[in-house]
């Protein structure tokens, strides 16, 4: 089990019972948010410091419980939808996150290492103790996992250890009350162990915050399907075991990569398997998501569609991501933001076009000087003007889709729903995308999967036409072209909040040919972007 410092008479928390602590709750101030959770978690640390008798001890903590999720989930909403990596700022909210966890977690095993030491008034809670220590623990996994991030071994080599020590004990199988699980029902200690395990797992299919809790509550219904024992058998025609080390650094892994140590486990996957194939298939002939108990927040398509990708995650027959086990892959380049792709395309930097009299003037002079008009392109070089693609190592690279891993550890914050030019160096052709899922190594390398666009961009400046038009000016664009041939019709990608139905533009073709258009509706809206549909003017 973990290691704990000592008690010490001198501590001097603000409560010493379940009584005081709820009054000293009620009397926290939250206005300041970051000033309420510091001084928590302050208190809580003093708290677990304090010698006493373990049942009080036990009674403050499931006191402190609710109001620490409570400002805990606040404090996180500061966190949701950032950029990464984290700028150090917010690698550190994170890191406070965390700590509170860890201190609720401190208590809990306080309380554990009581009863094991003999303090009776604790007998009859070695089941619940558990729990909540493999609990908050796994609270601190979760965070990183929600923020995209990949835990380090010391926090997997904890959540272990902590569970192995439960199964030492008997205990792993024992159903506990916790009013934090869905429905406020009992939870074994297995059932959460193996449900965050499942989790990780499924971290790099992009899964929305929805989609994370509705994940959760289908994996704490099929825990009749978990199960984790020393040694496992299977068939070529089977869903493969999944594998993890209770001494080791990282969550399941395939069953190929696992030891022979003792201190591994297997989850067979066939039991689960089938059950998701079972729902699919009824799905699939007519049944509703709510009648297979996957809950309404999804429609029978969403569900679909979700199953499918756990299903392939969990059950499938894949090789790992290159995120989890680095190997010589494809480089391809990305560049990102659309002034970028901009100068992708049109091999120069963007520059708001100049007057019609500034132009003539300023090609009088280059026939003077060079005997003919430059191209744009002779007067700039990108790379030297910083426009520097970035290389990544393309796991999967189809004509719908890709998963990157950026070879190093520098380069620019990337999101979800941000447009980005991927092109091999190779290869003529580019390609627009969408960011569908960014994580960080725990080597500290982005790794994203994105959707293609379709259609072959080109770069093009839009240009306000009326003097009426509040949002006047000039910007840099791209142009997706028809697809005849798919029933795909033309799109522009334009900055965010330059859109407004049957608003005239002006568009400066590649071949400095204009062309009015206006806009019809939005296709799609993203981080620093909007797709829009159009029509050509006559």
């Amino acid at each position: 089990m973990l290691s704990l410092e000592p008690t010490d008479d001198l501590a001097k928390p603000a409560f010493k019972d379940a009584a005081s602590c709820t009054k000293w709750l009620s009397q926290l101030q939250l206005t300041n948010l970051t000033l309420a959770q510091s001084t928590l978690r302050a208190q809580i640390d003093e708290f677990n410091r304090l010698p006493m008798r373990g049942k009080d001890r036990l009674q403050t903590l499931e006191a402190l419980r609710e109001p620490v999720a409570v400002i805990q989930s606040d404090y996180a909403k500061r966190l949701a939808g950032k950029k990464l990596p984290l700028t150090v700022e917010e690698y550190t909210s994170l890191v406070v996150l965390t700590n509170v966890w860890q201190s609720m977690l401190n208590g809990y095993l306080r309380c554990l290492q009581s009863s094991e030491t003999g303090d009776r008034s604790l007998s009859s809670d070695a089941a619940l103790l558990s729990q909540r220590s493999l609990y908050y623990c796994g609270l601190q996994l979760s965070q990183f996992l929600r923020m995209g991030y990949e835990p380090d071994g010391t926090s997997w080599q904890h959540f272990h250890a902590i569970y192995a020590h439960i199964e030492e004990q008997g205990l792993q199988l024992q159903a506990v009350a916790d009013k934090f699980n869905h429905k406020g029902g009992a939870i074994s200690c297995r059932t959460q162990y193996v449900k965050l395990l499942l989790q990780h797992r499924a971290r790099l299919l992009g899964l929305t915050r929805n989609q994370w809790f509705i994940v959760d509550r289908w994996l704490e219904n099929w825990s009749d399907t978990f199960s984790l024992e020393p040694r496992c058998t299977m068939t070529r025609e089977d869903a493969p075991p999944l594998a993890v080390d209770l001494e080791g650094t990282h969550g399941f892994i395939p069953v190929y990569r696992a030891s022979s140590a003792a201190s591994m486990r297997y989850m067979a996957m066939v039991p689960l398997s089938k059950l998701m194939r079972v729902k699919v298939i009824l799905l699939q002939q007519g049944q509703s998501p709510k009648q297979l108990e996957l809950g309404d927040e999804l429609g029978s398509k969403e569900c679909l569609d979700l199953l499918n990708r756990l299903h392939h995650c969990w059950c499938g027959h894949r090789n790992e991501s290159l995120a989890d086990e680095p190997r010589d892959a494809p480089v391809v380049q990305m560049v990102h933001g659309i002034e970028n792709i901009y100068a992708h395309f049109a091999h120069k930097p963007f520059k708001p076009p100049r007057s019609d009299s500034i132009a003539e003037k300023e090609a009088q002079r280059q026939i003077e000087t060079f005997g003919r008009v430059l191209d744009a392109t002779d007067r700039h070089n990108l790379v030297e003007l910083g426009f520097v693609a970035e290389e990544w190592n393309a796991e999967e690279d189809t004509l719908l889709q890709a998963t990157l891993l950026r070879r190093t550890t520098v380069g620019e914050r990337l999101g979800l729903n941000q447009v980005v030019c991927v092109h091999k160096p190779a290869v003529p052709s580019s390609k627009l995308g969408v960011i569908t899922t960014v994580s960080v190594t725990r080597a500290g390398q982005i790794y994203v999967a994105l959707r293609y666009l379709p259609g072959d961009p080109q770069a093009v400046i839009v240009r306000a036409t009326s003097r009426d038009d509040l949002l006047s000016g000039v910007a840099a664009a791209l142009l997706l072209p028809e697809i005849s041939k798919l029933h795909i019709p033309g799109s522009l990608i334009i900055p965010r909040d330059w859109f407004c139905s049957g608003r005239q533009l002006e568009i400066s073709l590649p071949n400095n040919r204009k062309q009015s258009v206006t806009l019809g509706i939005s296709v799609e809206k993203g981080n620093d972007y909007e797709r829009v549909s159009f029509t050509l003017e006559t």
